[in-house]
Order: C-alpha cells, then sequence, then structure tokens
C-alpha cells in the first residue's frame, strides 16, 4: 500500500487556515483490476483519490483505509483501470477539423473505399452542413486515401468538379500531407499551368501538360491549408479545439497534444483554456518556422502550455513524399525509379531551427519520416549539442519510420526520445510491403524491437487526424504489427502489452517532463484515469482492438462515459 500523508497534512493545513476551499469527497476505485505502470507495485486492487490526486493504491481494504468515511466510490465491476493515456504526438486541433467536415477515411473508420463514394460522401456533408459551407466558403473533406481506395490514385480536380463548381472543394490526403482541389479552388487561390512548384511542395501535372490536376503535395497543400484556415472565425476555430479534445478523451487521453501549431490555433486554444473549457490537458507545439512571439513554458494554466516548437523536415511515406536513402519501391506517377522523395526544407534552414530551439532551452519535436531526413536530423541534433552542452531539452523523433539499425544506436546515444508510429503496419502495412518500401524495408518500419534491444524508452502514437485517435488500434498495432490483410509486418518489431501500454502512458509523460505527475497510478500523482472493457494483458493479441473506452477521468472526475 502506498499513502500520502503528505496530502493529509496539506489538507489539514488549508483547514485549519480557514482558506475557502471547496473540497470534493474522497474517492476509492475498486473492484476490478488495476494496472498502475508503476514496476514496484504493477497491478492493484483499488485506489484512492482526494482533491484530485492519487492518495493510495494497493488493495480494496488499504485504499477504504486512507479514505473519510464519508467517501464516494466506483465500482468497475470487473473492467480495468489504468492511467490516463499520454498523446505522445497528435494534432487536436485538426481532430476537431476531422469531426466537423466531410468524413473520407476508408473503412473501418469511414466510407471512403472508392472516389466515387468520396464525391457522394462530400455532396451529402455540404447539403447536411449547409450553414458550414455558408460560413468558411468552402466544401472540405478529410481521410480520403489512395492507398485504400479501389482506384489506387488521388481524387482530381475533374473528379471533384463533379461535387460543386460554384464553392471551391479541398480534400485532405489521411496522411494531411497531400490533398486535392476542384477547379474553382484553384482559380480562386491563384494556381494555373504557369505557376511553379513551391519549394518543398508539388503541383502535380495533368498528364503531357503543366496544366495543375487539382493534387497538391507538401507546401504546396500547406499553401492552400493555411490561408483556408486563416479564414475561420474565432467562434469556429473554438470549436475546434473543445471537439478535438473531447474526441481525445473519449479515446482514454487525458493529456492531448496539438503537434504543429499555427498562430490561429495558438489563439483558439489559448481563448478556450481561459475560458476553462478544457476538459483534458492539452500541450501544443507551434511550428518553429511559420508562428513567431513563442513563449514556452513547464506549467499549464487552465489545462493548458506551449511545451516546446515543431519542425518539419520531410513528408509521409504513403504519400511517396518522405525523404529516403534508397528510392520508392514503385515510384508514384511521372517519377522515374530513381525517386526516394525531398527534403520539405533545406540543411540550412533544418540546422538554424534546431540551434535555435537548443539556445533557448526549448524542447523540439522533428517530423523525419525517411531515413535520409533522420540523416540529417541526427546531425543537426549532434551539433547543437555539441555547442549546448548543459541543455537538458529531450528532442523528440516523431514517426521515424524508416528508421536504420546504425540510427537508432544514434538515437540512443544522442538522447533523442523516438515517438513512433506502429499503427501504420495497420492501415498502411500492406501499401508500404507492396508499393512504398518494399518487403525488406516495409518488415523494418517503426522499428520498436530496436528499440527494446537497447532497453530505450519509445512512445506510439495515432497522429490523428491522420487517423481516428483510437488507443486500442494503437496499441494493438504496436503489439501485433498485423495490416489490414493479415500480414505481420516485422514479427521481431512486436512488443509485449505492457511495454505497449507504457508507450502510451509513463513513457510519454515522460517525453513531456510530466513523468512526476502523469503516466502512472501512484500516490501524489494526478487522478488521471482511463477505464477499459476489459484487462488488455488477459485477451489475445488480435482482440486488443476490439476493447473499448469505457470511461475517462480527470483528476478523478469523470469527463467521458461510453454510450451504452
Amino acid at each position: 500500500m502506498q499513502i500520502s500523508h503528505a496530502i493529509k497534512w496539506a489538507v489539514c493545513v488549508l483547514a485549519a487556515l480557514n482558506l475557502a476551499v471547496v473540497q470534493a469527497r474522497d474517492l476509492v476505485v475498486r473492484n476490478g483490476v488495476v494496472l498502475t505502470m508503476n514496476d514496484s507495485m504493477p497491478r492493484a486492487g483499488a485506489v484512492a483519490v482526494r482533491d484530485g490526486y492519487i492518495l493510495a493504491v494497493g488493495s480494496e481494504a488499504d485504499a477504504l483505509g486512507a479514505v473519510a468515511d464519508d467517501h464516494d466510490s466506483i465500482d468497475l465491476g470487473g473492467k480495468t483501470l489504468l492511467p490516463g493515456f499520454v498523446d505522445s504526438h497528435g494534432h487536436a486541433f485538426g481532430v476537431g477539423l476531422q469531426a466537423s467536415v466531410a468524413n473520407l477515411l476508408p473503412p473501418p473508420d469511414g466510407e471512403g473505399a472508392d472516389i466515387e463514394a468520396l464525391i457522394n460522401l462530400l455532396r451529402d456533408w455540404s447539403q447536411e452542413s449547409a450553414d458550414t459551407v455558408e460560413r468558411i466558403d468552402w466544401i472540405v473533406g478529410f481521410g480520403y486515401d489512395n492507398a485504400q481506395l479501389a482506384e489506387q490514385r488521388h481524387p482530381t480536380r475533374d473528379d471533384l468538379d463533379r461535387v460543386s463548381t460554384d464553392f471551391p472543394v479541398l480534400v485532405i490526403h489521411q496522411s494531411g500531407h497531400l490533398g486535392a482541389v476542384n477547379s474553382k479552388a484553384l482559380a480562386s487561390i491563384g494556381i494555373t499551368a504557369d505557376t511553379p512548384d513551391p519549394p518543398g511542395g508539388v503541383y502535380r501535372r495533368r498528364e503531357g501538360s503543366t496544366e495543375p490536376n487539382g493534387v497538391l503535395e507538401e507546401y504546396a497543400l500547406f499553401g492552400v491549408l493555411f490561408p483556408f484556415a486563416a479564414g475561420f472565425d474565432d467562434e469556429f476555430n473554438d470549436q475546434l479545439v473543445i471537439k478535438g479534445t473531447r474526441t481525445l478523451a473519449s479515446f482514454g487521453y487525458t493529456t492531448a497534444q496539438e503537434g504543429r501549431a499555427t498562430a490561429t490555433g495558438l489563439q483558439a486554444m489559448r481563448r478556450v483554456a481561459e475560458r476553462g473549457e478544457l476538459a483534458i490537458d492539452l500541450v501544443s507545439y507551434p511550428d518553429v518556422l511559420a508562428v513567431k512571439d513563442i513563449e514556452v513554458s513547464r506549467e499549464y494554466r487552465n489545462n493548458y502550455r506551449v511545451a516546446g516548437v515543431k519542425l518539419t523536415i520531410d513528408g509521409s511515406p504513403q504519400g511517396k513524399t518522405a525523404w529516403l536513402s534508397h528510392p520508392y519501391h514503385v515510384p508514384p506517377a511521372g517519377q522515374t525509379t530513381d525517386y526516394d522523395g525531398y527534403a520539405a526544407i533545406d540543411e540550412e534552414t533544418t540546422l538554424a531551427a534546431i540551434d535555435g530551439a537548443f539556445a533557448k532551452g526549448w524542447q523540439i519535436l522533428v517530423h523525419s519520416n525517411g531515413d535520409a531526413a533522420t540523416d540529417r536530423l541526427l546531425a543537426a541534433i549532434e551539433q547543437s549539442q555539441s555547442r549546448y552542452p548543459d541543455v537538458d531539452n529531450r528532442p523528440v523523433l516523431i514517426h521515424g519510420q524508416v528508421l536504420r539499425r546504425d540510427q537508432v544506436q544514434r538515437l540512443d546515444e544522442l538522447g533523442i526520445f523516438p515517438s513512433l508510429f506502429p499503427m501504420h503496419t495497420f492501415y498502411w502495412g500492406d501499401w508500404h510491403r507492396d508499393s512504398v518500401l518494399g518487403p525488406e524495408r516495409a518488415d523494418n518500419i517503426s522499428p520498436t524491437g530496436w528499440l527494446m534491444e537497447r532497453n530505450m524508452k519509445f512512445a506510439s502514437h495515432h497522429d490523428a487526424p491522420v487517423a481516428l485517435p483510437d488507443s486500442m488500434r494503437v496499441l494493438s498495432a504496436t503489439v501485433t504489427r498485423r495490416s489490414r490483410s493479415g500480414d505481420i509486418l516485422g514479427p521481431t518489431h512486436r512488443v509485449p502489452v505492457e511495454t505497449a501500454l507504457k508507450a502510451m502512458t509513463i513513457w510519454p509523460a515522460w517525453q513531456h517532463f510530466e513523468e512526476d505527475s502523469k503516466g502512472s497510478l501512484e500516490v501524489g500523482k494526478l487522478a488521471d484515469f482511463v477505464v477499459l472493457s476489459a484487462d488488455p494483458t488477459g485477451v489475445p493479441g488480435d482482440q486488443l482492438a476490439d476493447l473499448h473506452v469505457v470511461q475517462t477521468f480527470k483528476r478523478g472526475e469523470l469527463i467521458y462515459q461510453r454510450p451504452e
């Protein structure tokens, strides 16, 4: 049993001083499986809570002995209690957008199975959400995936012209790194046959012509997205933050991340936080190349803080824009067999951004998917560490899907925390094997086995809205690495359930410098909980994706209840 005498003493002092503190009743959570993520007591029978903090962890008798006689009780009914999930990398603001526009995700998360389905989904949404269309003056959908479409291609301007010729139409690829627009959108943005490709991006062209076909890669897409989003009013942006964080809470996340915040998004997150409308904690990382006047803090204010900055070096492997050291297995349309992707920014910009973060002592999250991009990241971190050897900023590699074994060793040596994306093995495993990387490299995407060989901490993330922020899908993919077709992609990289859970709780808490208050069920930590329908350590691996979040608690308060 663990009991915090310090918490009891503090409560007594407050009472003695007659401070106007409203005390909630003590709480005991009991009659279920308790997975603590604390190696000194991995499993327990009950947890006691006082004023939003854990008071005791142990047997039911231990918990009851720690609380006042007049207390509340939650009967788990045999279900499983864990620490609330900590979002290692995602986009809470983007999740809100995903929840607000047409859902184009392919099965099992949506109905976007072919281009005809996309067109119908966009038409239906534009009719059902006519007020939103009028408000933002666009028809928008999120989540299509050319790898899962029957046609095995991106929708073009001609396809999207069938949705509307009166409104601009924008569809965003599931990766968030590509998209497509209709002819009205191209005209409104001013993209013509004479428009050159932007640095770090591509306007795809009609075959045999310079006329844009509507498909946009990387900074060509971002050049549309940022002005498009800048047109949202404050109320709409605030609702994106609220919807995004509520969606994340429904999947058991008690700490969310906005992993590439814009200036507009930052303003919305601050407004929502100041009004006390964040049900969970939210950490944001502004785009270091796009946002000015950044103020980083280790302290939350109304459940919100800017925790560091974000840099993006390359693109998406499933979209074939990630920067590789060897060519893609099957090059994208219009490219030659030696095509190996490209960097989104040049070497000088990369070095300056990382060095600037170290100079300020800021944590920096770096999106690097391809191994060529990661080579550049490693060189930049090594340079900055040599210049600022006393800075402890826990730099983070985001994604690292095409890591080589030698790069894993360098991550370990340089103290770079890997936040990996094993969920790709389910969503795009077959595509990586057959088209993106080929069988050998595909087996080693998100190489968690190599990390475990070195006893490295790591995190498993969802990168929503790239996919739904489905914590059980994250867990399942990290443990099984089973693709949509049933293939197991890289069996040596499969992770034990207990380790996979740490990669969703205590280790990402460490990533955020919050391991002393979150990530495990220990005395003195926040009473951030998730209740699962069954014990993930007690079901076959192939059933993990079928588990669901029943309840989510923040500081001991129920913030999500799964509908019956």
